[in-house]
């Protein structure tokens, strides 16, 4: 029997396997808390029955016990409770930071992902189980100084269908808003500010397909999955809010999500857009053959949710282009006031000859045959008085036929047909498999890149709906650049012009966006029909200048101590680490680091390092420690306006 104060709440909370990671015998923070904010019995029950704890986390009023939750949580929170070795040490160097709500801290959720990590849009192949970690970190605000300052770019190249050259400028409109389409490397969260120069107010449609946070570990992140819930919600937030002011005033954003994260994102929506801007939900059958991984359901569909930043600005109808129908119908008048007595203007004779064919309002010739509007429901009416049929006539609108031996009138009529969207979308060519995993390794001669990529047509139709020809397209989650690849062949369709904008993290998917956009490009080069379509078509890529974010990458691809070690003394030297960082400490207590699991090594390392100096600032371009080329300031000043 425990007999330290915190041992013995330790043992009573593991009485309860909610709270418990089976895998390495500790308890979860997070479903403790979860659990004293919902006013949890089952836990109540547990700390009533030791009387120390009892009397410190609840008041005794009028003979009653009230639950002090606010005294529990910050218990829990407290940074020397349930520490492992790895907090230990944090608090050693005094990296912790007192846990706080989200609305407390106004928090920014940064992820910087395993170099050589291939992300499955929230799959893993079913007989591969991967240990890599992604690093999440949360900053409270007042830990940022210059994060969201804008940031220099690098690498630039132009790449068409000649191939890949140095980029000389940047081309722009007569409004000065550049109009290359545009793919970008880096953090999505940085590029996003760095994009706001330019772009506010000027995007129309921004999609993304992010993360969809489906079950696994809380503590790290792959693509779409094992990101804790509150972690997840700051991760997006800190993204939507930035990318709402690049919105013109009739933009759209559209995100695609599945069950697991889409009360919760559609809540975040509403605070982040305004309820009154939402236009609505598309559910999509993307996978008609059920994923037989689920363990109640066999899912087939996933959902798109729509905003508008002003709904009252939306010119667009959400209606797909459709032709005209011509239509047959019954020239006779069936409402119930289509009587004679009520509309005598519309009761008369109509002749018709069957050998000339002819259709009159008079008797012509003794084969004209008198057709009256009548039915079994007796003495009805014509749809039009004899003055507007007349017309009709004329335009050959009006035919008749024989049937069951008699003679009925008939009208052609004109349906306009506005093909209005529907809010589920089951198409074939909606599936993902064959029109996105099939189409992609198509384009690659058989070779499978990326698992899980959205259809292209799913993609096309969306853009259908919210843009027109000349709009700016954005998408901060490329993936495998399906979007690019939707803007070029939606383009190539109707003659448009559509500009998109890429940003993605990972080498794999920058490499395979590229890669794709260019066998696309060639394609099309092949394939050109239209006039109007002779237009030379290239995309751009750039990279964020990296600084800091050098470090991580190379901590992330470390194997062993000595190599974090030697990156340590390099950081000491040459990076930008945190204000609250002592080096003398750290060399203090190196032996507790050294004890440490590789994985949490690296942890404490990216911890260190000032998150606000990930990439170079944009303001200190000209500082000779960065060893900016000259070429790459002239881009730089050329995209930002500064020439």
């Amino acid at each position: 029997m425990a007999t330290n104060f915190d041992d013995r709440l330790i043992e009573l909370l593991k009485k309860d396997n909610r709270f418990v990671d089976e895998e390495n015998d500790s308890l979860i923070r997070n479903e403790i808390i979860n659990s004293a904010l919902k006013g949890d019995r089952n836990l109540f029950a547990l700390l009533v029955d030791d009387n120390e704890i009892r009397n410190t986390f609840f008041d005794h009023i009028n003979n009653h016990l009230i639950f002090n939750v606010n005294k529990f949580i910050n218990f829990i929170h407290d940074k020397n409770f349930l520490s492992n070795s790895y907090t230990r040490f944090k608090n050693q160097i005094g990296l912790t930071i007192d846990g706080k709500f989200l609305n407390e801290r106004g928090e920014v959720s940064l992820v910087w992902p395993f170099k050589d990590c291939v992300l499955e849009a929230g799959m893993t192949k079913e007989d591969q189980k991967r240990d890599e970690i992604f690093f999440n970190e949360i900053l409270a605000k007042d830990e940022i100084d210059r994060l969201f300052d804008e940031k220099v770019f690098t690498n630039f190249t132009k790449i068409s269908t000649k191939g890949e050259e140095k980029l000389e400028a940047f081309s722009r409109n007569k409004n000065n808003i550049i109009k290359d389409n545009l793919l970008i490397k880096g953090n999505n969260l940085l590029a996003l500010h760095s994009l706001k120069k330019q772009f506010i107010g000027k995007i129309k449609l921004i999609y993304i397909d992010p993360p969809y946070n489906t079950q696994g570990s809380a503590d790290t992140f792959t693509y779409n999955n094992t990101f804790n819930h509150s972690t997840w919600l700051t991760f997006m937030k800190n993204r939507i809010e930035i990318a709402k002011k690049l919105l013109r005033e009739d933009g759209i954003f559209a995100l695609s999500i599945d069950d697991v994260e889409l009360y919760y994102i559609g809540a975040l929506l509403d605070e982040l857009f305004g309820r009154e801007n939402k236009i609505g939900v598309i559910c999509i059958r993307h996978h008609p053959r059920g994923r037989t991984q689920s363990n109640f359901l066999s899912t087939v569909h996933e959902y798109c949710l729509f905003y508008a930043k002003n709904i009252n600005h939306v010119k667009e109808n959400f209606c797909f282009e459709a032709d005209n129908e011509e239509e047959i119908i019954s020239f006779i008048r069936s409402r119930e006031d289509a009587t004679p007595e009520m509309r005598p203007t519309q009761y008369y004779p109509i002749y018709y000859d069957p050998i000339t064919k002819e259709i009159t309002l008079e008797k012509k010739g003794k084969d004209s045959i008198m057709i009256l509007p009548e039915n079994r429901n007796g003495k009805r009416t014509w749809q039009l008085v004899k003055e507007s049929l007349l017309d009709e006539l004329e335009q050959k609108k009006i035919i008749v036929k024989k049937e069951k031996g008699e003679y009925q009138v008939y009208r052609k009529v004109v349906r306009e047909n506005t093909n209005k969207a529907k809010t589920i979308w089951v198409d074939a060519k909606y599936d993902a498999n064959h029109h996105g995993t099939e189409l992609l390794k198509k384009l690659f001669d058989g070779e499978k890149l990326f698992s899980y990529p959205k259809s292209l047509y799913t993609i096309i139709d969306i853009l259908k709906l919210t843009t027109s020809e000349d709009d700016i397209i954005l998408d901060f989650f490329a993936g495998s650049g399906t979007t690019g690849h939707a803007t070029l062949a939606l383009n190539k369709e109707d003659g448009g012009n559509r500009q998109f904008i890429l940003v993605e993290q990972l080498n794999e998917h920058i490499d395979v966006c590229k890669r794709r956009l260019q066998i696309v490009l060639r394609e099309d080069e092949k394939q050109k029909t239209l006039d109007n379509y002779n237009r030379e078509v290239y995309f751009i890529t750039m990279d964020l200048k990296k600084y800091n974010e050098k470090a991580i990458s190379r901590i992330q691809v470390s194997n062993s101590l000595k190599e974090l070690l030697n990156i340590w003394d390099e950081m000491c030297n040459k990076y930008f680490l945190n204000y609250n960082v002592s080096i003398r400490k750290f060399n203090e207590n190196k032996n507790d680091f050294e004890s440490l699991k590789l994985s949490d090594q690296k942890k404490i390392l990216v911890d260190m390092l000032n998150k606000n100096q990930l990439y170079v600032n944009y303001s200190e371009m000209n500082d000779v420690q960065f060893k900016i080329e000259v070429e790459d300031k002239n881009l730089n000043n050329d995209f930002y306006g500064e020439k």
